[in-house]
């Protein structure tokens, strides 16, 4: 069996890994392969092809800032346009030679004699890599519900994310589960062709009416011809999104949108059981605001029924619920969400000394600035611990940790470093930052369980701040944060000394 080596190894094709990638490509750092265990790129705007699949987040900032688009056609863009977004960016930044399709990595196991990694590729030689970036995001591993007999169902029974195109949803009777993000877009694109849907919410969602809108011809025509035009049309979307960050990190200042959300309600919806039962408890915020303008619409039509009593088991003829009623279903659908606080690794991760990542975070992930993980040397996440928002375009994340891994990289390649791993008492010092920032904010005192949390109530996806903070943070690569050992020298030696200081 040969030997393929490689300088870095990206995993995953979505808006992580062709940033990374084309940021190592725009340096001249060309001595990198991506590996994608799909057929094409687009990672989460790839596999969610459910019935009204779009983003909740305006298209000018979920969109690369080196690479505008000016021919969104609507405020916020659907998945499919998305996704040709993602398979532009890779055609013209020329990255398919880059990518191996088809390959679905099984193990990372790191040397620290070497200070190389080795990756175990199903069905192809085996990878070894100096660097190597996981980029398959937080939205790439379905999360199914733990309810008793859910192998039992009869009928259809799918995730949103894996969608089955091929059942027939006319006249069916069709169970959906949860009400988050991906549930308010199916509900009211399915509502129309099936013949009963059941839609059972654990709790409900705080709703905000969409401000959706087609962009005129005048607007294209003005995002293609002036950059100008496309740079404020970011600048002021960003900062319309950014400042509710504040909301989020002093609570009460949520009771002025959670009004208008309740009044909301009261327009949308004519029972006023239902509208009860649609009202959430809980401060807004604390689970992520969702934006639409059909959901409440769907659930007044005489097909639709909201359960909120809660699932007992799954039967092989559809759900029982906690009063005793067998809900008869022809397929479920599970809009339950993806494995994201749970931050375990999406295949198995050895670092130095046996560490295994997923067991070292079992208790909650943790890493320094989302990006590097101490025991696990030259491996950079992007999109890791404490890195997601809950007000913002994630993509503007993506490109300052892609800043900052592109930094680290060229910093080992300068300084002949064998390898780089986050002190421990770095990454401790900041995680019980994190903590006590998370101290009176929403998601503290919010009274709610939400997807950012673990079992434990530890809260491993959310950076308790402005978007622009962790921004500042990554400008600059911190050798100090660092221990470093060079090729060739001992880690200890006054040369390393030196070099870290001069770099």
């Amino acid at each position: 069996m040969g030997t393929d080596i490689k300088g870095v190894a990206i995993i995953g094709t979505g808006f992580s890994g062709l940033a990374m990638a084309i940021r190592l490509k725009k340096a001249g750092l060309e001595d990198f392969v991506i590996l994608e265990q799909s057929n094409d790129v687009g990672g989460t705007w790839r596999d969610n092809t459910y019935p009204g699949a779009a983003c909740d987040v305006p298209s000018h900032v979920y969109s690369f800032s080196f690479e505008p688009n000016p021919h969104w056609t609507s405020k916020f863009s659907p998945q499919k346009e998305i996704l040709r977004y993602l398979q532009h960016c890779a055609e013209k930044y020329g990255l398919r030679p880059f990518i191996r399709f088809g390959s679905r990595v099984q193990e990372a196991r790191y040397d620290s004699e070497s200070g190389l990694w080795t990756l175990s590729i199903e069905g192809r030689e085996p990878l070894i890599c100096r660097q190597f970036v996981l980029a398959s995001g937080g939205l790439s591993r379905p999360s199914y519900p733990k309810i008793p007999g859910i192998d039992t169902f009869k009928g259809a029974l799918f995730h949103s994310a894996r969608w089955n195109h091929s059942f027939p949803l006319d006249k069916s009777r069709v169970g959906v589960i949860g009400t988050g993000a991906s549930s308010i877009q199916i509900v009211p694109a399915i509502a129309p062709q099936v013949g009963k849907l059941s839609l059972f919410q654990r709790t409900p969602a705080w709703i905000m009416p969409k401000p959706e809108r087609r962009y005129t011809n005048f607007e294209k025509i003005l995002f293609e011809r002036f950059a100008l035009a496309r740079y404020l049309a970011r600048k002021i979307l960003y900062w319309q999104f950014e400042l509710k960050a504040i909301g989020l990190l002093k609570p009460i200042l949520m009771r002025i949108p959670e009004k208008d959300a309740k009044a909301f309600i009261d327009r949308e919806i004519e029972s006023p059981e239902l509208r009860a039962k649609l009202t959430p408890s809980y401060t807004m915020g604390c689970k992520r605001v969702l934006l639409s303008n059909e959901f409440y619409k769907a659930l007044n039509r005489e097909n639709v029924e909201v359960v909120g009593e809660g699932i007992e088991r799954i039967t092989e003829r559809g759900i029982v619920t906690r009063d005793g009623r067998e809900h008869i279903l022809d397929a479920i659908i599970c809009a339950t969400g993806f494995q994201v606080t749970e931050h375990s690794a999406p295949f198995p991760i050895h670092g130095s000394e046996g560490r295994e990542l997923s067991k070292q975070w079992s208790e909650g992930a943790e890493g320094y600035l989302g990006v590097s993980i101490t025991g696990f040397p030259n491996l950079f996440t992007i999109v890791g611990p404490n890195s997601g928002l809950g007000h913002n375009s994630i993509v503007f994340m993506i490109e300052a940790q892609v800043n900052y891994i592109l930094k680290a990289i060229q910093f080992t390649k300068q300084k002949n470093v064998k390898s780089i791993e986050v002190k421990p008492e770095v990454q401790d010092r900041y995680n019980k930052d994190l903590s006590k920032r998370f101290t009176n904010t929403v998601w503290s005192v919010g009274k709610c369980d939400s997807w950012y949390k673990t079992a434990s109530g530890k809260n491993t996806t959310i950076f308790p701040g402005f978007s622009f903070e962790l921004r500042m943070k990554t400008r600059r690569f911190h050798a100090f944060a660092y221990k470093v050992e060079f090729e060739g020298v001992s880690a200890k030696s006054r040369l390393q000394e030196k070099m870290l200081r001069v770099g």
